[in-house]
């Protein structure tokens, strides 16, 4: 077997690209438009080569819950603290900090809980993040 992608719904096809390909830096790498079926699918990846996620957007509105049964994405970073500041930067919530060095939470504008972990050992627990407290859920 071998892993090919994680499928999430959003409700604003724009605000979620902006966030995955502006803030997090992945690149769009297919995108398919279906008008028989009123939906367009856009895969994502870190980099050529590398697993996806699938963005489905329906045209017809709809309410998605949601569910804590989805989990969170997770993906490894060079440097948690610089990714946490940029992503902060531009406007993303930390709503896990990493006081630890090696972990932090963040979410998509659909509300999809995103893992962020250091590469490699944790860093040295550094200011601001140290105090920083959690912001709602993850």
């Amino acid at each position: 077997m071998k892993y090919l992608h994680t499928m999430i719904r959003v409700q604003n096809l724009e605000s979620a690209l902006d966030f995955f390909i502006n803030k997090l830096g992945m690149m769009e790498v297919r995108r398919r438009e279906a008008p028989e079926g009123r939906f367009t699918l856009v895969f994502l990846a870190t980099g050529p080569g590398e697993s996806t996620i699938e963005l489905t957007y329906n045209w017809d509105p709809e309410d998605y819950d949601y569910g804590r049964n989805f989990g969170h994405l997770a993906y490894k970073v060079d440097n948690i603290y610089q990714t946490c500041q940029a992503l902060a930067n531009a406007g993303v919530t930390i709503n896990r900090p990493p006081r630890d060095g090696r972990m932090a939470f963040i979410k998509s504008p659909d509300n999809i809980s995103i893992e962020l972990l250091q590469e490699g050992d944790a860093l040295a627990p550094a200011e601001p993040w140290l105090s920083m407290e959690n912001i709602g859920t993850w």
